[in-house]
């Protein structure tokens, strides 16, 4: 278990330029923004525009803050992610255009190489606290301030905080208020 604070996220611009980035985990660790095989991000949304294309990988996003984000898809299809909403999977080479709902939004954002890694991503409430005994690996953002117990001692984890876990990495989530999180299991592709 590795626990991943929100405060050492490594601040970018995206791959486009128009607007920043705060990437939480990547493998291989440090590499340049088109070499991963997964990466986990959080992207700050302040004004309306393109998403960064990246051929090859599939992408989830989730809303973390904000009143909504609409997503023009191509084809003419719209996608509105939403507090409390579920996240939404599209392929990396999709030329999708956002629209801000009210404001400026904070999304969650996990990508992976086609043909190498997986991953599903879940909203997961933490109304009375969660087990998660993952079979591989595993990332859990946090939306609420919590306490987790594992391999270590008890930790205390800030909003947007991360832990990275593994097989056999059992863990307890104990949140200060009811809240949620997102689980996002990563596996070899098949």
């Amino acid at each position: 278990m590795r626990i991943i604070r929100r405060d050492t996220y490594r601040r970018m611009p995206w791959k486009n330029g128009q607007g920043l980035t705060e990437e939480v985990a990547a493998l291989p660790e440090g590499v340049v923004v088109d070499g991963f095989d997964w990466r986990l991000s959080i992207a700050h949304v302040d004004g309306d525009g393109p998403f960064s294309l990246f051929p090859g990988i599939d992408r989830t996003i989730a809303l973390l803050e904000g009143e909504g984000l609409a997503l023009d898809l191509p084809g003419g299809g719209t996608v509105t992610l939403s507090p409390g909403g579920d996240p939404f999977a599209f392929p990396g080479e999709w030329a999708i255009s956002s629209r801000n709902l009210g404001g400026p939004t904070i999304d969650l954002n996990i990508m992976t190489r086609r043909g190498r890694v997986d991953h599903v991503m879940r909203r997961v409430a933490l109304d009375g606290g969660r087990r998660i005994d993952p079979e591989g690996t595993t990332l859990v953002v946090v939306c609420v301030v919590c306490a987790v117990t594992g391999l270590s001692a008890r930790e205390e984890l800030s909003r947007f905080d991360t832990i990275l876990l593994d097989a056999g990495d059992t863990v307890e989530i104990e949140p200060a208020a009811p809240g949620f999180a997102f689980e996002i299991p990563l596996s070899a592709s098949r």
